[in-house]
């Protein structure tokens, strides 16, 4: 007699996402002495630093939407923004805010402009492709002044930066670029024309909405701290990140860079500030290799924060 047996097959592109919310579940479980104290500091993080610097900002922002100041803009440098980036002129005051303020308020403002009608999908996308920025004063002030105490540093990176933004727009306007969309912009004119700004009567439902959108988008990015605060402290205790900076070993080794920058990077990935901290305290000869990290890292951070909102507006 043969004894029945049945084979499970686990398909792994269709189970590979359990398998990985399985995993960090388990490992908030096992790892919570080291995970608590990450998420604490993640907690801190946010409501010292990212809360006071960036709701303001939101709350400004979401008000001067309600304004004529950005179809202003918009007649004003269509004749800038059009050829160069393909992008009518009102994407300038998403460029403008994305530089001053830094990530996500670019991201925020260009999901504004779809959810409000201002510009189309294929626009928005355009725009999240360079609108999305760091901030000088992180730029400058945390990783120049702070981190490398070197304000020269600070403002070469900057420089760079900026650039890399402005190659990248360039790059996408030709995204999409047959793609045209006469229905919208037929709409687009009639609902700017019926839109309603802030005045004195409606001064308090525009801010009380302004505020409650601010919130909403200043809990999101809390809760991403949290969470990658957490997946962190998990890939430390459970030796993961060990393990791919001994596979990637070699491959620095190669290049006569100190492995001691793959950690970092890998952070960096996760949480940008710790990952930027600990390759600008990394002693190494050639200083310049810590700035061309750090710049990556910098720069890597807007694909993440524009694949987020992009899922968010549409």
């Amino acid at each position: 007699m043969f004894s029945k047996c049945n084979i499970y097959v686990i398909k792994l592109k269709s189970n590979f996402l359990p398998m990985v919310f399985v995993f960090f579940t388990l490992g908030l479980l096992v790892f919570s002495s080291s995970n608590l104290p990450a998420v604490k500091q993640g907690l801190e993080l946010w409501a010292s630093s990212v809360v006071p610097s960036l709701f303001p900002f939101f709350v400004a922002t979401e008000l001067l939407i309600n304004t004529n100041l950005i179809t202003h803009l918009g007649y004003l440098l269509n004749n800038f923004m059009k050829p160069i980036f393909n992008i009518s002129g009102e994407g300038a005051f998403c460029f403008i805010m994305g530089l001053i303020s830094g990530y996500p308020v670019g991201a925020k403002i260009a999901c504004n402009f779809r959810q409000n009608n201002i510009c189309s999908k294929e626009e928005c996308e355009r725009l999240l492709s360079f609108t999305n920025n760091s901030g000088p004063l992180f730029i400058v002030g945390t990783v120049g002044v702070l981190m490398y105490r070197n304000t020269t540093i600070g403002l070469l990176l900057l420089v760079t930066h900026v650039l890399a933004s402005i190659t990248v727009g360039i790059i996408f306007r030709f995204w999409k670029k047959n793609k045209h969309s006469k229905d919208f912009y037929n709409s687009s004119i009639e609902k700017t024309k019926s839109k309603q700004n802030v005045s004195f009567s409606n001064l308090g439902e525009v801010l009380a909405k302004s505020i409650t959108s601010s919130i909403s988008t200043i809990l999101l990015i809390g809760g991403f701290i949290v969470i990658f605060a957490s997946i962190i402290s998990i890939l430390k205790s459970s030796g993961i990140l060990n393990m791919f900076t001994t596979i990637l070993a070699p491959i620095f080794n190669e290049l006569n860079i100190s492995s001691s920058f793959i950690s970092p990077l890998l952070t960096g990935f996760l949480e940008i500030t710790s990952g930027i901290s600990t390759i600008s305290s990394i002693a190494f000869k050639k200083i310049s290799v810590n700035i061309i990290f750090t710049a990556f890292l910098l720069r890597v951070w807007w694909y993440f924060c524009s694949s987020t909102s992009l899922e968010y507006c549409f």
